[in-house]
């Protein structure tokens, strides 16, 4: 069974600055209770994220970085330094932030996986819908299921708010790829196009780069480097884009701003493992009155944590089955988090276990399977140069010092990393009696949180898919069921809409084609009679129901 928010006893968000908090008590908006809120009175919501990216940026002290719109968001908004993803790679990344729940509780943790969650979890966005948001995602989705068409308006490369009703409050996501590892190592070609946007001087050279000490340090490994800051400096430059935008047409001034990173930097020991590398990631918040700033906020902030934000923020009430805890809004957590948690399991064709729990000080890392090198090989991440550098010097004997322990035939099955001395996670203090009481307390911690969240660690990747689909056969949604009831003035028709499928969500439309505009059905309906209404059914996990068609007579 997976844990309710209130049966975890660790998992609350994060408290917001004393400032920004105190300003926003003092708002109309926090003073009403989210069944108070109209439409009218609750704000906007823009998250702009990109992909593959560690706070390698200006505002969190990078010298190397050139981002000056970024740097001047965190000068408008509060920075968040404790902000950590749920997976090192981006499909179960994404799988937490729309549900607000752990991958690897509801089966969507294997990367690529075809995940099948229980009835009762739902894209966060469907809550926001009900209440009368625009929702909006522009464009990658890669929740490890398909995005189902309840979850969003519009899903497009030009899906943004400018499509919504007049006054209708919008949620809008952005979400740019340029950063993603594989433009790190495009051809020349390729990565001339994403430099476009990059002034000469602004490009950065591999010769003053600071590599992590478990990199060797070579014109290849410099040269793909740099090529990641580039990278960073053409997307601080894509943002700059979406700002003006949405100045340009008025919405500066009522739209809350996100800004983060999916996971942490797309490179060898940082993309697809649970080291601060690789989880780690930047956040910043922008208020539309600018309460708090230029300030930062050191408190464990988890991507589970994202989608209760959004509905507290929203005035909407946050489902009993989220895991992760508001932040912000009047339906914050009252107590910050005391630890984030992550998981790694089958990465494409590769299988591992381990799992991850951090304070603000200590991580602690558990491998299932020690018997299994870091270095397992993955088809696509060894298209990286610098994992051929790696490759080719660790043959060759000459790695040294730390640079050797990613090629270890075996992993140790506990680390422990003071972050705070030990930044880059190199020094593995499990073994320490110095830190024994702290390994201790990292170790129940984590085995709290997974027996908490009914990790499915340990089910075999088959049986839980024999689970989720017996058979393998995907399970269709039931096809929905239209109810009429007439009466009212001008041939209205109130029309109530039905599904028999457990956890199903429907989608309807009055309007004809493909291209139509699919709302989400969430309690009857009033509509005109002289309407042609079409709807369908969709489960997460399975396949879309039929449709069905009904022409609502006048009476």
């Amino acid at each position: 069974m997976i844990a309710a928010r209130a049966e975890t006893r660790f998992l609350p968000g994060v408290l917001i600055p004393g400032l920004l908090a105190a300003q926003l008590v003092t708002t109309a908006f926090a003073q009403t209770t989210p069944s108070q809120r109209t439409a009218g009175s609750r704000p906007n919501i823009l998250w702009i994220t990109c992909e593959d990216m560690s706070p390698d940026l200006g505002c969190y002290g990078d010298s190397y970085a050139r981002t000056p719109t970024l740097d001047n968001l965190a000068a408008q908004g509060v920075r968040y330094t404790n902000m950590f993803s749920v997976a090192g790679v981006c499909a179960p990344s994404r799988s937490a932030i729309i549900t607000g729940m752990y991958p690897c509780s509801i089966g969507t943790h294997h990367m690529r996986c075809k995940g099948v969650p229980p009835a009762h979890v739902k894209c966060f966005t469907e809550y926001l819908r009900a209440a009368g948001y625009y929702c909006t995602n522009n464009v990658k989705t890669d929740y490890n299921f398909d995005a189902p068409v309840t979850a969003w308006d519009e899903c497009s490369a030009k899906a943004d708010w400018r499509g919504r009703a007049p006054g209708q409050p919008f949620f809008s996501v952005i979400n740019i790829t340029t950063t993603h590892e594989g433009q790190i190592r495009s051809t020349e070609q390729k990565f001339a196009l994403h430099m476009s946007r990059v002034k000469p001087e602004d490009r950065h050279d591999p010769l003053k780069a600071v590599l992590p000490p478990y990199y060797p340090d070579t014109p290849i490994v410099r040269r793909d480097w740099a090529r990641y800051y580039d990278l960073i400096t053409s997307m601080d430059a894509q943002v700059a884009e979406i700002l003006q935008r949405l100045e340009a047409d008025g919405l500066a001034d009522s739209t809350i701003v996100f800004f983060f990173s999916d996971h942490g930097r797309g490179l060898p020991r940082a993309k697809r493992w649970l080291y601060d590398s690789g989880l780690h990631v930047p956040m910043i918040v922008r208020w539309p009155d600018r309460s708090g700033a230029g300030s930062t906020c050191d408190d464990l902030v988890s991507f589970v944590d994202l989608a209760p934000t959004v509905l507290s923020l929203a005035g909407v009430e946050i489902p009993e089955h989220m895991q992760g805890g508001a932040f912000l809004g009047d339906q914050k957590v009252a107590k910050p988090r005391e630890y984030v948690c992550a998981a790694r399991d089958r990465m494409d064709e590769t299988y591992d276990i381990i799992r991850a729990v951090r304070d603000k000080q200590y991580k602690y890392i558990r491998n299932f399977r020690p018997g299994r090198p870091y270095a397992q090989y993955i088809h696509y991440a060894e298209q990286m140069p610098t994992m051929q550098e790696m490759r080719r010097l660790y043959k060759e004997g000459k790695l040294t010092g730390p640079q050797k322990i990613f090629f270890l035939p075996e992993k140790p099955e506990e680390e422990l990393y003071d972050t705070q001395a030990d930044p880059h996670e190199i020094n593995n203090l499990a073994g320490s009696a110095e830190h024994a009481t702290t390994l201790e307390r990292m170790r129940k911690a984590l085995e709290d949180w997974m027996t908490a969240i009914g990790d499915l660690a340990f089910v075999p990747e088959e049986e839980l898919n024999e689970r989720m689909r017996p058979g393998g056969k995907w399970a269709k949604t039931e096809a929905p069921v239209i109810s009429l009831s007439r009466g009212g003035q001008d041939g209205v028709v109130t029309v109530t809409i039905t599904c028999s499928t457990p956890g199903a969500s429907i989608a309807y439309t009055t309007q004809s084609g493909k291209d139509a505009h699919w709302l989400l059905y969430s309690k009857p309906v009033e509509l005109p009679g002289s309407a042609t209404l079409r709807a369908k059914a969709i489960r997460l996990g399975y396949l879309e129901s039929d449709e069905v068609e009904r022409r609502l007579q006048k009476h």
